[in-house]
């Protein structure tokens, strides 16, 4: 099939390669600088600093709490957007998709104004519990679900419109109730795009620099994640910065290869 589609079209116009190299050159160099500008004789020295350790543990610690509450709420807000009509509905979907492309200090700028000291929401936290959010590793969690939250929703509602809702209404016709042929039928047909989407959850949260930053500042050990960490390296320590960020590029890769088989199957002929 491929050679004969070759003998077809023959072969790729230069007006159509020309602007396909510069898009490769653009996307590939800057990693791959990062790659040949790595210090590589004392990565492990730059990796295993007690300051890179404390921003790795707090990274870590924070992304996992994200995903297990975008998971906690993502998952029925995607299957309420999938499955129950109502007026709104897409108004809704919309508002939750905002942070996709809302730039992410406007992001930090909401989060303060919704839960600083004198937020819309924050004071009640604030007088009726005592519960301040910015600028604690609470907030980062916060932030980080701001922004990652989208990324699991969009995943779980495609899977849950993928599958077909008929097994759920032969587990009811069986006399399941809603729950637990949300637990035993639905949950299990759409358990592939859960995962996928609890990895970009996890990966978009690793990578949160902005609305953390301007939400809760970069204080070591408290607020301080990885990418805040790098973006401080950078201003003192350029070999440190480069070395973690080589971290962070190839964490992004191992996840591309974990979700190959979803993104890729199918359009690879």
């Amino acid at each position: 099939m491929r050679s004969e589609r070759n003998q077809v079209f023959g072969r790729a116009p230069v007006a159509l390669i020309l602007p396909a190299v510069a898009a490769v050159v653009l996307l590939v160099v800057p990693p791959l600088a990062i790659a040949v500008r790595a210090p590589w004789s004392s990565l492990p020295e730059h990796l295993t600093s007690p300051a890179a350790l404390t921003a790795l543990r707090l990274t870590l610690e924070t992304t996992l709490a994200t995903t297990a509450i975008c998971l906690f709420v993502g998952v029925p807000l995607a299957w309420i957007l999938a499955r129950v009509t109502f007026v709104g509905r897409r108004l809704l979907r919309a508002l939750v998709t905002l942070p996709l492309v809302l730039p992410p200090v406007v992001g930090g700028v909401a989060l303060l104004l919704a839960f600083g000291s004198n937020g819309v929401l924050g004071r009640y936290l604030d007088q009726a519990f005592g519960i301040t959010l910015p600028f604690t590793t609470a907030g980062v969690v916060v932030a980080q679900t701001f922004v990652a939250l989208p990324f699991l929703v969009i995943s779980c509602e495609g899977a849950f419109r993928a599958s077909d809702a008929r097994y759920d209404d032969a587990a009811a016709t069986l006399g399941a109730s809603r729950w637990v042929t949300f637990r035993r039928v639905t949950v299990p047909l759409a358990l592939p795009g859960i995962v996928s989407g609890a990895v970009l959850c996890w990966a978009r949260a690793l990578g949160e620099f902005g609305a953390t930053i301007t939400f809760n500042g970069s204080f070591p050990g408290t607020t301080r994640t990885m990418p805040s960490f790098i973006y401080y390296q950078l201003q003192t320590d350029l070999d440190s910065a480069i070395a973690l960020s080589l971290l962070m590029i190839v964490v992004s890769v191992a996840i591309l290869v974990l979700l190959r088989e979803r993104w890729l199957h199918g359009i690879t002929p």
